[in-house]
């Protein structure tokens, strides 16, 4: 079964973790997607640009509408993301687990592809 990891982090939040830190969670992610890759997991991944450079469409009144940035205000955006091959939900959990800015304050999303 495929999953999609939505990773999500405070923008602001990440750019106070010190340069040396940040750089280390940057090797670290690089560490698990290298592993991913090697058992066979791992479909796809990206990081984003920062959410400052998003344009989004809607509808507004029947009209469709494009704005400069993200479309929802939240505390957390979306930064990346990882498309993983996995037997079931509990296997795609504990890859989630693995993924290095969780344990400083981010999170991530982790919802089945329809067949």
């Amino acid at each position: 079964m495929k999953y999609l990891l939505l990773c999500c982090f405070d923008e602001t939040r990440w750019e106070a973790i010190p340069e040396s830190q940040r750089d280390g969670i940057i090797r670290e992610y690089g560490e698990l997607v290298q592993s991913l890759h090697k058992s066979g997991h791992h479909l796809a991944s990206a990081r984003l640009q920062s959410s400052s450079s998003a344009t989004t469409v809607r509808s507004n009144d029947g009209k469709l509408v494009v704005t400069d940035g993200p479309f929802a205000e939240t505390k957390e955006q979306l930064g990346g993301y990882h498309l993983i091959e996995c037997k079931d939900l509990d296997e795609a959990l504990s890859i989630a687990k693995r993924i290095p800015p969780v344990r400083y304050g981010g999170t991530v999303e982790v919802r089945p592809l329809l067949a």
